[in-house]
């Protein structure tokens, strides 16, 4: 590599044999009769690897190696489960980690944001940008040793003639095809090159987006939030007024949060605990939100009212009143998951609604310790990191279908009735809770060939390119499986639940119309001649 890095051009050479490799690695990775688990994590740290030997800028930088582990992080996510989340964790790690030995230090998270979303913007162009200056670099007479056009003239006759010469022969000689097609592991039909080197160009622009990164040079700068805004009606007096007034009506709500969700207090005739939880639990947190957005916009840091201390004390105790409206949510919606069933939705309330908490607690520090807009965004998004971290290995359909099959009715539970339908679109995340419950002795027989039926359909959703996670699942589920007495589904298609389908039968051919009776009239008496 110093060699190469000491002839001209060579750093360019260089990251585009990286490229070039890694196109190849991933072409050989996703094209195996039987490719290995995780390959998208695989495939992630082959990007990492393939930016630190294409960048030493990176590899210098402590900043861009913390960015480097953190998406070392996210591959090692994507190669335990693959998912949309960890895949787009994975590539803003990468982004920062290529674009951070460009700048001075981390700022904030809002003008990186912007940054990324650049860098996002020009990824899958930065091949044809670099082409086309390599193009313009040849126009004006620098580029006489690697111009575009030179190497087209010199490459293209070679190229494209061998390849033709090579499918020709193939079509010929059956052998000369099946010994290509081994070495390659590729189908040499022209139909199937063309995917493939779609493929091939995919692969290439991925990394050579990491190797030739597009900074953005001036981001908008974060709104500074210090100060008095000087908006109409917005008065020390008129905030004081204010908070005695919400924490007053706040103190109202809690109560009777109190009274009725930690059963003090019966609830009125006609209304269960679940009808309260879940009147309350979404209106509540928009509640809190607009708080948040109050304090932002009225009581800024550095303004008078800011400073006056019985404000302070006002603002301490609503921002505490605040996160206990927050607990309540968080309470009303447990209680309704018992009433009823756990779903990935309420799970990622949940999450939201101590997000939500969290974010009031700092806006609260922020004015006390008179901290910036910048510490505040950064505070929040690092916990959202943290939080998002950890869901990248967890399966979010597996823990609600082991709550709901645990809790169902038709278990002995207290939740509702098991919906099997939603168990059965979580796919593989519902098969281990489904082969638990197939082994419940105390099942009747229609509602355990239902259970049946929905793990045989979960099971049909398995893909040839899954996770560690995945594969692991996949053994447990066999080996419990072949514990369990065979079950006969008989004849005729189930539904989502499981349940069989009545046969609707055809309609019968219209009959035809019966022909009118004749009439018939007595005949006619002759006169008398």
């Amino acid at each position: 590599m110093q060699f190469a890095a000491a002839l001209p051009g060579a750093s360019f050479r260089w990251k585009l044999a990286i490229g070039l490799v890694f196109a190849c690695a991933g072409d050989w990775l996703v094209h195996r009769s039987a490719p290995p688990n995780g390959v998208p994590g695989i495939l992630a740290l082959a990007l990492l690897g393939g930016l630190l030997a294409g960048r030493s800028a990176v590899r210098h930088s402590r900043a861009g190696q913390l960015a480097t582990l953190a998406g070392t992080v996210f591959a090692l996510a994507l190669a335990w489960d693959p998912g949309l989340l960890s895949w787009t964790l994975f590539w803003l790690a990468a982004g920062m980690a290529t674009l951070l030995p460009q700048t001075d230090r981390f700022d904030d998270s809002w003008r990186w944001a912007q940054r990324l979303f650049w860098q996002g913007l020009h990824a899958p162009l930065r091949p044809l940008i670099d082409l086309r200056r390599m193009a313009k670099v040849h126009a004006a007479g620098h580029g006489r040793r690697f111009g575009l056009r030179r190497t087209a003239s010199l490459l293209t006759l070679p190229l494209v003639g061998g390849a033709v010469i090579v499918t020709l022969f193939c079509a010929a000689n059956p052998i000369l095809a099946q010994t290509v097609s081994s070495l390659l592991s590729i189908d040499t039909t022209v139909m199937a090159m063309v995917p493939r080197a779609m493929l091939w160009t995919l692969f290439f622009a991925m990394l050579w987006s990491l190797l030739r990164p597009s900074l953005l040079k001036r981001p908008l700068a974060l709104f500074d939030g210090r100060g008095d805004l000087g908006l109409p009606g917005v008065s020390p007096a008129s905030i004081t007024i204010s908070l005695v007034a919400f924490n007053a009506i706040f103190a109202v709500q809690n109560s009777l949060d109190a009274a009725y969700l930690w059963g003090t207090a019966t609830l009125p005739d006609g209304m269960t605990l679940a009808d309260y939880a879940h009147h309350g639990a979404y209106p509540l947190i928009a509640t809190a939100l607009l708080a948040a957005l109050f304090l932002l916009v009225a009581l800024r840091p550095g303004s008078e009212s800011a400073r006056s201390p019985v404000i302070r004390r006002l603002v301490t105790l609503w921002i505490a009143q605040n996160i206990v409206l927050v607990a309540s949510s968080i309470q009303r919606t447990f209680d309704y998951v018992e009433a009823y069933s756990l779903t990935r939705l309420r799970i990622a309330a949940l999450v939201w609604m101590l997000l939500v908490g969290f974010g009031l607690a700092t806006i609260c520090w922020r004015l006390l310790r008179d901290r910036s807009s910048a510490w505040l965004v950064n505070v929040n998004l690092a916990a959202t990191a943290i939080v998002l971290t950890a869901i990248c290995f967890l399966d979010l359909g597996t823990l609600p279908a082991y709550w709901n099959v645990r809790h169902a009715r038709e278990v002995g539970g207290t939740g509702a009735a098991l919906d099997l339908c939603y168990l059965g679109q979580q796919g593989e995340s519902a098969l281990l809770p489904l082969l638990e419950l197939e082994r419940r002795r105390d099942l009747g027989f229609n509602f355990r060939q239902r259970v049946h039926a929905v793990r045989v359909q979960a099971t049909e959703g398995y893909g040839i390119y899954g996770g560690l996670l995945h594969a692991r699942r996949r053994e447990q589920a066999e080996a419990l499986a072949e514990a369990l007495p065979p079950v006969d589904l008989g004849d005729g298609e189930r539904g989502c639940d499981g349940s069989l389908i009545p046969e609707v039968a055809p309609p019968s051919p219209p009959t035809a119309p019966s022909p009118a009776p004749q009439t018939q009239f007595p005949p006619q008496a002759t006169a008398p001649r």
